[in-house]
C-alpha cells in the first residue's frame, strides 16, 4: 500500500528535518510529537500535532503522549481483515503507514558524569518502543524507521515505487526496529542490575549479552569458519577492540585472540616490557631499561617460536627496537604508539600489521573486561576475568630456606608470565626474563620438562612458577635437576608435606600464593 500518513517522534534530530520534508513533497502527512514537531515546524514543514490527532493532551510531563488507540490502532490494523476495517472506520481511526522514531538517550544520560537514578529512570521511555513494536510487528502493513541512515534509502524507494515500499525493505527495517529495543531494554536491564549489585558481587540471573559487529572476518580459526568481530558497547579504553591498524594486512581472528593475550602479558607491569605470543601463549616475555633489551630478551626465550609471532610492548616503539623487529618475520606488533623513525622502518615490511593501542603503558592487571565467557553446547559459561594479583599478605614461604632478593624478583616475575600461560602451565625465569615456558600439557611434570627442552640459557639458579599445586614431587625433582632454586606454587594439595619435603631435601625456597591460575 502507498504510504500516506507517517508518525515521527525522535530524540536524535539528525538529517530528520530534510527526511520530513522529502515526505512532504510526496504528499505524505505528518504526525509529530513535542520537540520533534516543534523543529518541524521551524523548517516550515506542516505538522498535525499528536494531541490534535487524538483529541487527547499530553499528558504526566510528557510520559503519556502516544498510548492512545488513535496511534496503536492506526499502526495495527490489518489492511486485509474487513473486520478490523469496519472496526476502525466505527471508531474514526485512520491509517498511520510509517513510523520514524528513536528512543530516549538512556545510555547518553547513565554515561554522563553525575548522572542520578531519578535522571536514569525519566530517560526509560515507553511510547516509543510500544509504536516501533506495534508498527513493526504490523510490517507487512507499515514501514518503521529507527535509523537515520535509512532515511536517505527509504526516499529513494518511495520515490522509484510512488510511495510504496517492498515487503523486504519493512522486513528489514522491522528487524532493525526489534533489534533497536531489545538492545535498549538490555541497557536499561544491565543498569537496574549494577543497582542492585549484579555484575560487582553476583552473576546476573539472566545474562543480556550487547555487542555491536565490528566487522566481517576472512575467516575464522581455519580457512573453512565463518566469523566477525563484535565490540562491547561500553569496553575498556585499552581493549583490543579499540586499537587502530596503522599499517599492514587485514587482520585476521588469529591474530586479534593474539593481539589481546599479548596485551594482558604486558599490562602486568610497570616497567618497560616485552612479550611474544604464539597461539595465545607467551613464548617470552621480559623487563629492561631499554625498549630494545626488554624484546631482545624476550625472543632470546624461544627463538624459534617467536618467528611469525605477535608482538606486544607497553611503551611506544622507538627506533632501535623497530630495527630489531624487522630483522625477523612477525605477523603483528601492537604498542601504545610508534615513533617516525620506527614507523618508517617497520611499514617497510608490507604486510606487518601495525597496532596502536592507546592505555597500555598503564600498569593495570586489576582492569579486565566485565566477564570471561566461553561458549558450550548448548549454552555459555561465565565467569570474573582472572584479574586477581598476588596477594602479598598471603604469601607464604613454607621451606625453610628464605628467598633471597633476587629470587623474590624472579618469582614475582615468574607468577605474571604463568598467569597468562595455558594449562598446564611451567614458567622458569631470572629476574627480568623468561627462560623457559612449558604449556598447555596434560601433566605438569612434562610441561616443567617441557620448559626446560625449551630453554635457550642455563636455567641455574632460576625460579620457577606453576599456575596450580603440585600433585607429586616429580615436577619439582625436575626443576631441580635443571637448576632452580625458587619455586612460587599456589598450594593445596594433599601431598604438599611431601612436595615441601623434596625443596628442603634440595635446598631450595618454595613460596605458596593461595591463588591458582588455570587457563584453559
Amino acid at each position: 500500500m502507498k504510504i500516506k500518513r507517517t508518525l515521527i517522534s525522535v530524540s536524535d534530530k539528525e538529517g530528520i528535518a530534510a527526511f520530513a520534508k522529502e515526505l512532504v513533497d510526496i504528499g505524505v502527512e505528518i504526525i509529530s510529537t513535542g520537540g520533534t514537531a516543534r523543529l518541524l515546524t521551524e523548517n516550515d514543514i506542516k505538522v498535525i500535532s499528536v494531541s490534535d490527532y487524538t483529541g487527547f493532551p499530553e499528558m504526566l510531563d510528557g510520559r503519556v503522549k502516544t498510548l492512545h488507540p488513535m496511534i496503536h490502532g492506526g499502526l495495527l490494523w490489518k489492511r486485509e481483515n474487513e473486520r478490523h476495517r469496519d472496526e476502525m472506520e466505527s471508531q474514526g481511526i485512520k491509517s498511520i503507514d510509517l513510523v520514524v522514531v528513536n528512543l530516549y538517550p538512556f545510555e547518553e544520560t547513565i554515561s554522563k558524569e553525575g548522572c542520578t537514578f531519578e535522571d536514569a529512570i525519566e530517560n526509560i521511555d515507553i511510547g516509543g518502543p510500544a509504536m516501533l513494536r506495534s508498527a513493526a510487528k504490523n510490517f507487512s502493513n507499515v514501514a518503521v524507521v529507527v535509523n537515520p541512515d535509512d532515511y536517505s534509502i527509504v526516499i529513494e524507494e518511495l520515490k522509484r515505487n510512488d510511495g510504496k515500499l517492498s515487503d523486504k525493505t519493512r522486513l528489514r527495517l522491522a528487524k532493525e526496529a526489534f533489534q533497536h529495543t531489545a538492545r535498549y531494554d538490555s541497557l536499561i536491564t544491565n543498569y537496574l542490575g549494577e543497582r542492585i549489585g549484579e555484575g560487582t558481587t553476583d552473576l546476573p540471573e539472566i545474562l543480556n549479552l550487547r555487542f555491536v559487529k565490528i566487522e566481517d572476518m576472512r575467516y575464522g580459526e581455519n580457512p573453512h569458519q565463518r566469523a566477525a568481530f563484535y565490540r562491547e558497547l561500553k569496553p575498556e579504553e585499552a581493549d583490543i577492540s579499540h586499537a587502530a591498524k596503522l599499517h599492514g594486512k587485514e587482520l585476521s581472528f588469529n591474530n586479534i585472540i593474539d593481539l589481546n593475550a599479548a596485551i594482558g602479558v604486558v599490562r602486568e607491569f610497570s616497567a618497560s616490557a616485552a612479550v611474544v605470543i604464539k597461539h595465545t601463549n607467551p613464548c617470552g616475555a621480559a623487563f629492561a631499561d631499554r625498549q630494545v633489551d626488554a624484546y631482545r630478551k624476550a625472543k632470546e626465550t624461544d627463538p624459534l617460536s617467536a618467528f611469525g609471532g605477535i608482538l606486544g610492548f607497553n611503551r611506544e616503539v622507538d627506533i632501535e627496537t623497530a630495527e630489531e623487529i624487522s630483522s625477523t618475520f612477525i605477523e603483528a606488533v601492537i604498542a601504545p604508539g610508534f615513533d617516525d623513525s620506527a614507523l618508517e622502518i617497520l611499514k617497510k615490511k608490507k604486510n606487518l600489521r601495525l597496532m596502536e593501542l592507546k592505555g597500555m603503558e598503564t600498569s593495570s592487571p586489576d582492569i579486565p573486561m566485565e566477564y570471561d565467557m566461553k561458549k558450550v553446547g548448548g549454552g555459555i559459561l561465565l565467569q570474573e576475568s582472572d584479574s586477581v594479583d598476588l596477594k602479598e599478605d598471603q604469601l607464604k614461604v613454607v621451606t625453610k630456606k628464605e628467598p633471597t632478593q633476587e629470587e623474590w624478583r624472579a618469582i614475582r616475575f615468574a607468577w605474571k608470565v604463568a598467569k597468562h600461560v595455558k594449562s598446564n602451565a611451567i614458567v622458569y625465569t631470572s629476574p627480568d626474563q623468561t627462560l623457559g615456558i612449558g604449556a598447555g600439557q596434560m601433566s605438569r611434570v612434562d610441561s616443567s620438562k617441557i620448559a626446560v627442552m625449551k630453554a635457550n640459557k642455563s636455567l641455574k639458579g632460576s625460579a620457577m612458577a606453576s599456575d596450580a599445586f603440585f600433585p607429586f614431587r616429580d615436577a619439582v625433582d625436575a626443576a631441580v635437576e635443571a637448576g632452580v632454586t625458587a619455586i612460587i606454587q599456589p598450594g593445596g594439595s594433599i601431598r604438599d608435606e611431601e612436595v615441601i619435603n623434596a625443596a628442603d631435601e634440595h635446598n631450595i625456597t618454595m613460596v605458596f600464593t593461595g591463588i591458582r591460575h588455570f587457563k584453559h
